[in-house]
Order: structure tokens, then C-alpha cells, then sequence
């Protein structure tokens, strides 16, 4: 497994896709799990859009606090350039983030977002298809587990495959142009 810096995404993410080529390494892969509302889904988006991805927990006070309202903005940002993207974040806590919890947490973030969880075995697929590591750091009484966790936001196609890695540091606007270097819209 090649292991990529925070730096080394955003640089190849800003190059964009003309000139960086395809990426050079292996990341992404199938995987079937179930969204806050208790139905089935897969890497391919069912509405044909592009999707936003991101593995972390509903609960999470660190990186996802940033990430996930940032691919929400990058959301609004890229429907006003007429191009629709799918924020979806898989849990790295199944135990907490369950069908009936994600609902509320998500829809806080944009309406748009989606929250994956699953059994033990799918998540495990979906954490190797990308390379992702979680660890329990501890307990926390007010929030609870805290997780070490991957932290990247990966561009995928419609069809599931991972066009590109951003880091989540980046601000929406630059973010969104990112994507645009690589989708178009109407994509």
C-alpha cells in the first residue's frame, strides 16, 4: 500500500488532470453499504453525479468538523457553476453511526449529504478499497470515541472511480476549482 502525504495530494490534485495524468497509485474499489435512510448503495452514484467522498463519524470533534462542512460549501459552490456533486461520508464508528443516528447530523451539514455505514465486513472492504487506517485514540465524556482516522477527500466519477485526493485543509473555493479541472458540468 503506498501511503500519500497531505502535501503530495494537494500538489497533485492542483495540477489537475492534463497534466498529472491518472494517479499513480491504486485507490478506490466497490463496496455496498447503507445510507441514513436504511437503502442499499455502492461507489456508483444512483443519480449519475460525481461524488465528494470522505470516511470519518458523525460525532467526530477534529478533522471531520472541518471537512465535512467544507465539501458541503464546495457543494453550493459547484450547483451555482451548474455542476451537482454528491457529499458522502462513510463511518469509521459503526457502532455509533447507525441508520437511525446519521439522519440528522448529515442533513445539519447540507441536504445533499450522505452517510454511509454497514456491516463490519463491507466497511472493512471500503477502508481497504482506500486505503484507510481508524484507530481508537480514547474516550471522551462529552463526545465520546475519538478516532485517529484518514483524512482525505477523494473525487469520484459517477461511476465510483477516484479521479483525484484533496486534502481537507483546502478552502471550499479552492476546492471547487479543483473539481472543476476535472468535471465539467452537466458531467
Amino acid at each position: 500500500m503506498i501511503r500519500v502525504s497531505a502535501l503530495a495530494a494537494l500538489a497533485w490534485a492542483a495540477i489537475g488532470p492534463a497534466q498529472a495524468g491518472p494517479l499513480p497509485f491504486d485507490v478506490g474499489g466497490p463496496y455496498e453499504l447503507i445510507d441514513q435512510r436504511g437503502e442499499p448503495r455502492s461507489q456508483v452514484d444512483p443519480d449519475g453525479h460525481a461524488q465528494l467522498l470522505f470516511f470519518g463519524y458523525a460525532n467526530c470533534p477534529g478533522i471531520c468538523s472541518a471537512a465535512m462542512p467544507m465539501m458541503a460549501e464546495v457543494t453550493d459552490i459547484l450547483a451555482e457553476n451548474d455542476l451537482k456533486i454528491s457529499p458522502v461520508m462513510i463511518t469509521i464508528d459503526p457502532e455509533h453511526d447507525v441508520v437511525g443516528s446519521l439522519g440528522a447530523p448529515m442533513a445539519d451539514l447540507h441536504a445533499d449529504f450522505i452517510a454511509l455505514t454497514g456491516t463490519k465486513a463491507a466497511l472493512e472492504q471500503a477502508y481497504k478499497a482506500y486505503s484507510v487506517e481508524k484507530e481508537l485514540i480514547f474516550v471522551d465524556p462529552e463526545h465520546g470515541a475519538i478516532y485517529s482516522h484518514g483524512s482525505f477527500i477523494y473525487l469520484l466519477d459517477a461511476q465510483g472511480e477516484v479521479l483525484t485526493l484533496m486534502p481537507p485543509v483546502l478552502d471550499a473555493d479552492r476546492a471547487a476549482s479543483i473539481i472543476l479541472g476535472y468535471l465539467r458540468p452537466n458531467d
